[in-house]
C-alpha cells in the first residue's frame, strides 16, 4: 500500500508537506537521511522546516511505512517499507556497504523466537564489521 493512501486511511491528513516528504522517500535512489529530505522539501516549500521531516518520519516509521537504519556516519537513514526488505554489511573502516540477502537472517529471527521467546523486529537491519579488504589490511 502507498504511503499516502496508508496516512489517509489511517485518518490522517495529506498536508504539502508530507507529501513532499513522501515523494522525496519515494524518488530516493536507496536510502536518504532526513536532511536530505528537508533540502528538497525546503527547495519547493520555503516554509517548512526540519521538525516538520523528522516528525512525519516518526510517523511513517510507526506506522511501518518506512524504515529506519544507522550506517554508523552519523545520521540514520531512511527507506520506504514498500520497497521491500534488505539488509547491509556496513565496513567501519571504508563505508563500503554489502547487500545481504534476507534469507540469512532469517535463521536468526527464527531462533531469537525459539530460544528466547523474542519476536524481533528485523525488517531493515545494518551490521557494522570490516569488509575482507579492511579486515586483510588490519
Amino acid at each position: 500500500m502507498s504511503c499516502d493512501r496508508a496516512l489517509r486511511e489511517k485518518g490522517y491528513r495529506l498536508t504539502p508537506q508530507r507529501m513532499l516528504v513522501i515523494e522525496a522517500l519515494h524518488n530516493a535512489n536507496g536510502h536518504i537521511s532526513a536532511e536530505e529530505i528537508y533540502e528538497q522539501l525546503h527547495a519547493r516549500y520555503s516554509y517548512s522546516n526540519i521538525s516538520t521531516v523528522y516528525r512525519t518520519l516518526e510517523l511513517m516509521k510507526k506506522l511501518n511505512l518506512v524504515t529506519e537504519t544507522d550506517f554508523s556516519e552519523g545520521r540514520v537513514r531512511y527507506h520506504v517499507a514498500e520497497k521491500g526488505r534488505h539488509h547491509h554489511l556496513v565496513c567501519r573502516t571504508c563505508g563500503r556497504i554489502i547487500d545481504l540477502d534476507e534469507s540469512i537472517i532469517n535463521p536468526l529471527k527464527d531462533t531469537l523466537l525459539q530460544d528466547y521467546d523474542f519476536e524481533a523486529d528485523l525488517r531493515h537491519l545494518a551490521i557494522s564489521g570490516e569488509c575482507h579488504d579492511c579486515y586483510k589490511e588490519g
